[in-house]
């Protein structure tokens, strides 16, 4: 019987310890190298998104999105949800779409964890050959 308690608990702790992808992650800009936005990636019927909930620009922070298209021109990019109904696929997420504030534009999406605090963000067109990688740092 205390085998089994032990071995229960030991269950317990190597799960409470997994790596998520979910939680609020730091976005770097790609050409500053600087902290642009917190996101917040969250699992909703099993599915992940992810929305913007901090911009550290304060010049930026009431920004709207003004070349998005759809039910998303001119909504606030502070709050928009930018990152929507990825599945798991192996050890990444795939199978949905991400938009970039910046261009408006909606591109297939994958993420998956890179280490313990970094997560590999991919949009992309077409196979994923045409596309651009960011690597985004857990918000502590």
């Amino acid at each position: 019987m205390r085998k089994l308690v032990f071995i229960l608990f030991l269950f317990g702790c190597f799960q409470m310890h997994a790596q998520t992808v979910l939680g609020k992650w730091k976005t770097i800009d790609d050409k500053t190298k600087e902290i642009k936005s917190v996101v917040e990636i969250f699992e909703s019927n099993g599915k992940i998104y992810g929305k913007v909930v901090e911009i550290f620009d304060a010049t930026k922070r009431d920004r709207k999105c003004e070349k998005c298209e759809g039910n998303d021109k001119n909504k606030p990019v502070l709050g928009m949800q930018i990152i929507r109904g990825l599945k798991k696929d192996g050890e990444a997420y795939d199978g949905g779409k991400i938009i970039d504030p910046e261009t408006g534009g909606i591109y297939k999406c994958s993420i998956k964890l890179s280490g313990k605090d970094k997560l590999e963000v991919r949009g992309y067109m077409g196979f994923s050959l045409i596309g651009r990688s960011q690597t985004w740092v857990r918000h502590k």
